[in-house]
Formats: structure tokens, C-alpha cells, sequence
């Protein structure tokens, strides 16, 4: 688990806010050193919490406007190589292995019905799907976001360390 201090939070909320931020804007927007920018940036990249690749693109404006989810349903030994598949095919965005109804939930984009059917009939000629269930997303009212969550953690106060005591004893007071 990463343990993120609340210079590291509020660098996620400037990044988050402003994906193309430069890191003299990000230092100066905080209040920090550039170096200080610099290397704690760097520092969220090695760990993961930050993706050098992170930048948003609106598929719509590309031309992939139809949102799909679908869920399928595999056998289960087939697992592995049924989700290799899924990441030869380029319009599947996400793979989440779920519970309930099925075993993997995936969101697809495509440039129309059409392509939509290509894509879903890929996912069915793979071996190990035994059936999937496709639902067309109509509308996004919240598009995925982490902004809310950052804000949370950053706005919470902060707990001093509790000094730990070993059994059998007790703190002394005056």
C-alpha cells in the first residue's frame, strides 16, 4: 500500500485538474521547489499512483461514440488466455474479473453498431467464452473520475502517530 502525505495528495488534485501542467507551474501553484515537483512526480510514477500515460482523450471526438459493457462468461480454466485475447482486441478499454453473473465485465467502444458487432463477435470466437451479455451505454452522467476521492483525502486531518507501548507497561505520568 502506498502512503501518500498531503504534498503528495495535492499534486494528484494540480495533475488531476490539469493533466498538461509543466512542473514550474505545478511548484509554483503549491508553493514548492521545482526539484521538490520534480522528484515527488517522478516518485508517483514509479509507484503507480500516477501513469505517465494518464491523459484523457475523448473517444467521441475521435469517432468511437458507441459504448458498450458486456460481461462474459468463460471457462474458467480458459481464464488466463481468454483475458490475452481481450487485450489483442483494441476497441476493449477495460477487463475487470468480477462475481455474480459471469466471470469477466469489459467496456467496449466502437465507431458504430457495426464495428461494435466485429469487435463482440472477436470476443465470441475466443476459446474459452462460453456466452457473453452486451448493454449499450445511452448517456454518461458521471465519466470516471478520481478528483472527489483525492479532495476527501487531502481535506481529512491528519492523525499523529500513536507511540506504541509494549504490553505490561504503562505511560508514566507527572
Amino acid at each position: 500500500m502506498n502512503t501518500l502525505d498531503p504534498m503528495d495528495l495535492k499534486i494528484l488534485l494540480e495533475l488531476i485538474k490539469d493533466p498538461r501542467i509543466q512542473i514550474a507551474e505545478l511548484s509554483d501553484a503549491l508553493g514548492i521547489a521545482r526539484n521538490t515537483a520534480q522528484s515527488r512526480v517522478k516518485r508517483l510514477l514509479r509507484s503507480g499512483v500516477l501513469h505517465a500515460a494518464g491523459r484523457e482523450v475523448d473517444l467521441e471526438k475521435v469517432g468511437y461514440d458507441v459504448v458498450a459493457f458486456v460481461t462474459i462468461e468463460v471457462t474458467h480454466r480458459e481464464l488466463d488466455g481468454v483475458i490475452g485475447a481481450l487485450r489483442l482486441i483494441p476497441q476493449v478499454l477495460e477487463v475487470h474479473e468480477i462475481s455474480g453473473r459471469g466471470d469477466l465485465w469489459c467496456r467496449v467502444v466502437a465507431t458504430d453498431t457495426h464495428n461494435l458487432q466485429s469487435a463482440l463477435r472477436s470476443v465470441l470466437r475466443t476459446k474459452g467464452v462460453i456466452r457473453t451479455e452486451t448493454v449499450l451505454a445511452l448517456h454518461t452522467h458521471i465519466p470516471y473520475r478520481t478528483e472527489p476521492l483525492i479532495e476527501r483525502m487531502s481535506a481529512a486531518p491528519t492523525r499523529p502517530r500513536q507511540e506504541s507501548q509494549s504490553p505490561g507497561t504503562q505511560a508514566q505520568t507527572d
